[in-house]
């Protein structure tokens, strides 16, 4: 059975991220504490942040780091109007060359919201 997107994702950046840091290297360890400390509370909460990073990737064209602040607004139960409104304002900045990012946003959303069901 063939796993959904949600599963594969994860599944393959957990994978891949414990090699990186396996490897040892100072630089990369640096970068992954310093993006794992940028998104905790602080003056503004995770929920704003997790968006900003969200319209950020989507922005800069990476689908892998859309996915992972859609699954990260996700668990902290934004909700599909707020995520997509979010979504929209990065529309308006990026242009109409994120609409391929913005289908597989919401794609990954969708399937989200399925295996929470």
């Amino acid at each position: 059975m063939k796993k959904n997107i949600v599963e594969e994702f994860n599944a393959y950046r957990e994978k891949m991220n414990e090699k990186m840091l396996d490897d040892n290297n100072k630089i990369i360890k640096r970068i992954f504490n310093l993006d794992t400390n940028a998104y905790m509370e602080g003056v503004l909460p995770k929920k704003t942040k997790e968006l900003l990073g969200l319209g950020n990737s989507l922005v800069l064209r990476c689908d892998d780091c859309v996915r992972y602040h859609l699954e990260e607004c996700h668990k902290l139960g934004l909700t599909k109007e707020e995520v997509v409104e979010g979504m929209s304002i990065s529309l308006l900045i990026g242009g109409t060359i994120v609409i391929p990012h913005l289908r597989r946003a919401f794609e990954y959303w969708e399937a989200l919201e399925a295996q929470q069901n």
